[in-house]
């Protein structure tokens, strides 16, 4: 099964899903948890009729999924394949889905020894250092955002310094800019727009709007 590109997924025509950084993501809005748990289990039947398993949330009043072919790494046909019977079933019950709130946070550290610092971060997130995972300290317990090392000269404290990654959907990109210039953030750098744009606040504490466009 091979991967698909970032062009396959937005030429797939996914209404209710988005792709955020190596996933596809979308929220279906429920509306209460009865309903919820029905599109849950519309859900697991499309999963298991296709051998595929999606990542599933079920709160009050929506439903997260997040749906990747753990073999290859990445998307593939069977990702798309079961998000469309997973919107299908869901316009059965009557839900629809709202890609505009979908966000998704990793935590960037810029250093210059990442043999050092992620066996450290691992532990403090997951209490092993199991998690590491290339220049990324992954949780395996799901229950803290990834961290990823980003390259940089070796310098002295206090220039070590963590920023957020908030990767969004694509069409959302100028709506999230926007909101955030008018609620007081300066648009720091837009020059690798609409891979990625720098924001910071008052204080000056940056944070990148990510998506996956015009990206290797």
């Amino acid at each position: 099964m091979s991967e698909l590109t970032k062009q396959d997924i937005l030429d797939a025509g996914l209404e209710d899903w988005r792709q955020l950084a190596t996933r596809l993501h979308a929220r279906f809005l429920t509306g209460d948890f009865t309903t919820g748990l029905r599109l849950v289990t519309a859900v697991t039947e499309a999963a298991e009729a296709a051998n595929h398993h999606p990542d599933v949330t079920l709160t009050y009043p929506w439903v997260d999924l997040s749906l990747i072919s753990h073999d290859v790494g990445a998307l593939t046909s069977r990702d798309l394949e079961l998000a469309r019977e997973i919107s299908r079933r869901a316009s059965d019950l009557g839900v629809h889905a709202d890609p505009s709130v979908l966000s998704l946070v990793e935590i960037g550290l810029d250093t210059a020894d990442v043999a050092s610092l992620g066996p450290v971060w691992s532990a403090l997130l997951s209490g092993s250092t199991d998690g590491v995972d290339g220049n990324d300290v992954v949780d395996p317990h799901q229950r803290a955002p990834l961290i990823w090392f980003q390259d940089t000269e070796p310098h002295e404290t206090p220039r070590q310094r963590f920023h957020l990654d908030i990767w969004v959907p694509h069409d959302q990109l100028e709506q999230r800019i926007a909101a955030a210039v008018e609620a007081g953030a300066e648009l720091v750098d837009d020059s690798q727009g609409p891979s990625f744009v720098v924001l910071a606040d008052p204080e000056g504490n940056k944070a990148c709007l990510c998506t996956i466009l015009e990206r290797d």
